[in-house]
Order: C-alpha cells, then structure tokens, then sequence
C-alpha cells in the first residue's frame, strides 16, 4: 500500500508518516521547495527508511500543478494525505494571499488529479475547527455552521467544501477531517501551547525571565496529535467517505493549559506571565469545543492522552530542550534568541 503526504515535515506528517509505515506503507512525502530544507521533525524516519525505500521525498510545491500532477502518476498511490498549509492563524493576516493559494488551489490542483487518474485513489483533506469561528458556544459537529473568522480559515472552507463536492460529483472516496487543536513536543514554537512550554523549561532552568502571552481567556478543544492521526487512517479505512470531526470534547482556556504547565515544575505562574495586545490576533477566536461522537461510534475512535498528560508531555519534552541549551551557554556555544533572556 503506497500513500502519499503533502505537508510530511510538520507535526502531523511525522506522527502520521510514522503510524503508515508501522501498518506496512510505503510512505511518499512532498516537502515544499525553499530555500531552506528543514526536515528536522523527521529526521528519526529518514535515517530508518529512507535506504529500504519505505520512506521517499519530493521536492514540489502545491501551487505547481505540473509537478504535482507528474508526481501523483509516477508514485501511483492508493491514499492522499493533504495535510500541507500555512496552518498558522495570526500568520494568515499577516501573509493571507500566499495562506489561502495554499489552501485552496493546492488541494484543488490533487482532488483534478484524483478525479483523472486511471487508479482509485482516497483523499484525506486536513479540514480544521477554526472554520466554526467561534460563536457558537456548544459543542461543535459535523453538521455545524461555518463562519471563519481568518484567512486561513476561509481557505479551509473553500477546500473542504470542494472534497465534498468532488465526493458527491464524482463518486470519489474523499473525506475531510475537521480536527480541533492537536498538540505535541513536534509542533511549531510559533503556536502558543509550545511558545508556554519552551517558556516553562527555561524559567525552570533559570534561562528567560517572563513569558509574555496574549489572550488568556480564549478557550480550545486540545489533543494529542498522535492520537488524531489515528483518526485519519480510521476514516481512510471506512467502507464510505464522509466528513468526521475528530476532538476531545472538552474545552480549555490558555490560563488553564499555563497554570498546569507551571504547576508542573513548581512555579507559580503568575510570577512569570504578562500580557500584551501585541500578541492578540485580530477577529479572535475565543471559544471552541467539539463533539466527536460521529467518529467514536462509527469508527471506533477515541483520544488516548488526556489534556494533564498533554501539557506535561510537551513541559518534559522542552525541558530537555532547556537543559541541553543551558549547557551550550555556558560553553559560549548559543546566544539567547528567546524573549526575557536572564
């Protein structure tokens, strides 16, 4: 079995990518071309199956319909993980035209490819809650309304509304997952959940001073992402597509996901952490929670990793990160390039 993944150096291309391969795929990966070529998240992979051929990159681009059309042919596979995108909110306002290319055009440039290849071919579309916008207070599904609030979301809509339309034009087996916040030690230092935990680790450590932080009243639904890319495969395998909503169907504020971190390592953690309109993002989305239970009675589905073992899953993991820059600095090996430095 042959998949193919858009986006497989970030978070989720790495624990997804690592889940295929231990079910016997042959995993292909696109990584996007740049000027710099940061594999880092699966390093680990590539060293352990790239030599076997399990694990294979390409340099293309979603914007690049030529390449992407000559590498789904050559690679023939049976599934596509669209899992690519600029997923960064605030970054979506600062750059929404190069956000929303990616999310529309790229996904729409594999659904033509999908619908003229030759082969069956099942598409994964990587939906995401911020399409809810944040109005609704209740517990969100899959029959709920849209009203994105960011250009990233906006994308997210267009393309989501396209796999369904493709599905239902073409008798194609395309599925959108409409995942809400999933975490890891894997994912970006940009995103607020590991912007507190690297802070966490070096306060704890004696290396940065204060944690500056913007809204923290907003709420979200967090997971961990391994379990939800379980969650991907599962809908992949069903005997039909559909759109599933993937959650852990309880919601949490940025204080709470602060205050257990802290807690963790024996701080007070209003010692530490200031706020600042700079880092709140225009049009916010303050509150979001999902309902999974589509997904847990029709495919078994269920997060393992409860959101106290989350928080300090990623708090251990940056520890560790703090430690070893901590002995580099006083080697004079590093400078700080955190905020706060001590």
């Amino acid at each position: 079995m042959k998949a193919l993944i858009t986006g497989i150096t970030g978070q989720d291309g790495y624990y997804l990518s690592k889940l295929l391969i231990e079910k016997g795929y042959e995993v292909h990966g696109l990584i996007r071309r740049s000027s710099t070529f940061n594999t880092d998240r699966i390093d680990q992979l590539i060293s352990e199956h790239t030599e076997s051929g399990v694990l294979s990159l390409y340099y293309s681009d979603l914007l690049d319909s030529s390449s992407l059309n000559n590498l789904i042919n050559t690679i023939q596979p049976e599934e596509i993980y669209n899992l690519a995108a600029q997923s960064h909110v605030a970054v979506s306002f600062k750059n929404p035209l190069y956000t929303t290319q990616t999310s529309t055009i790229g996904p729409l440039t594999i659904l033509e490819a999908v619908k003229n290849s030759d082969k069956e071919i099942k598409y994964y579309q990587a939906s995401s809650s911020e399409m809810f916008g944040g109005i609704d207070t209740n517990s969100l599904n899959e029959n709920s309304k849209f009203i994105p609030k960011s250009p990233y979301a906006v994308g997210k809509v267009f393309a989501h509304d396209m796999t369904k339309i493709y599905r239902e034009s073409y008798g194609l087996f395309t599925v959108n997952g409409i995942l809400f916040n999933h975490e890891s030690p894997l994912r970006g230092e940009t995103f607020v959940t590991r912007k507190i935990t690297k802070a966490v680790g070096r306060i704890s450590l004696d290396l940065q001073k204060k944690l500056t932080l913007g809204n923290l009243s907003a709420s979200r639904d967090w997971g961990f992402a391994g379990d939800y890319v379980e969650g991907m495969y599962l809908m992949m395998q069903n005997d039909k597509p559909d759109d599933w909503v993937l959650s852990s169907d309880e919601t949490h504020t940025v204080e709470e996901f602060v205050k257990i971190a802290f807690d963790y390592v024996n701080l007070n953690w209003e010692d530490y952490v200031e706020t600042s309109k700079k880092y709140e993002r225009p049009n916010e989305v303050e509150h979001l929670l999902g309902d999974s239970s589509k997904a847990r009675d029709k495919l078994g589905w269920k997060p393992k990793v409860s959101f106290k073992e989350l928080v300090h899953m990623m708090v251990d993991s940056d520890l560790e990160e703090a430690t070893r820059e901590k002995v580099l600095l006083e080697q004079n090996l590093i400078t700080p390039t955190w905020e706060n430095p001590v």
